[in-house]
């Protein structure tokens, strides 16, 4: 897929909102891409997870055992790739504030495990994910995401494919300008505190 094709897909679904979000990082913007609508139809999940497949070089994609990925926003994709690449799929939680694998999930000690995204701004969930998967006795040997907003700072540790950068402004608490914070602030992700 074409970077405008990639965009055409978030706007055709309404994924890319604009407002004032606090962001899981704790920094604020303008604009959040919503993954999970550009998600809701599987079809358009599908084409997405494939596009994301063939970003990852062949000789990694060789060697991937499994997929996890971090709930909540993670999962969906997390699937689709599990499908797009023949791997099964698991994600991990955080009821208590720290990732672990639940419901029945685990790794094969010294699992190969891509880790799935949706969204990678500073990567700090992606290293605690990270992180879980080897208190879970997995090795990650690559990233992807379907949005790189980092502007490509994030260091994962790890090898890191994102389907698309896409680079608006954030700002810390301190930073956020006139026009932004007389908007109503809006807490659309999934980290508490």
């Amino acid at each position: 897929m074409t970077e405008d094709e990639i965009l055409s897909e978030f706007r055709a679904s309404e994924a890319l909102l604009e407002g004032h979000f606090l962001l899981s990082s704790g920094r604020h913007s303008g604009h959040y891409l919503q993954c999970a609508r550009v998600l809701m139809n599987p079809d358009r999940a599908g084409r997405l997870a494939f596009a994301l497949a063939q970003k990852i070089p062949r000789d990694i994609r060789n060697q991937i055992d499994v997929v996890v990925s971090p709930a909540m926003g993670g999962i969906i994709i997390g699937q689709e790739m599990g499908r797009a690449l023949g791997k099964d799929a698991m994600f991990l939680e955080r009821p208590e504030g720290e990732f672990h694998l639940r419901r029945g999930f685990r790794l094969e000690p010294g699992a190969k495990v891509l880790m799935v995204e949706d969204v990678v701004t500073t990567g700090l969930s992606s290293r605690e994910a990270i992180a879980a998967v080897g208190r879970e006795g997995g090795e990650v040997i690559a990233e992807v995401s379907l949005v790189d907003r980092s502007n490509g700072e994030a260091d994962l540790g790890v090898p890191f494919f994102p389907l698309i950068d896409i680079n608006f402004p954030t700002y810390a608490d301190d930073e956020v300008p006139e026009d932004l914070a007389a908007i109503e602030i809006t807490k659309p992700g999934s980290r508490k505190a």
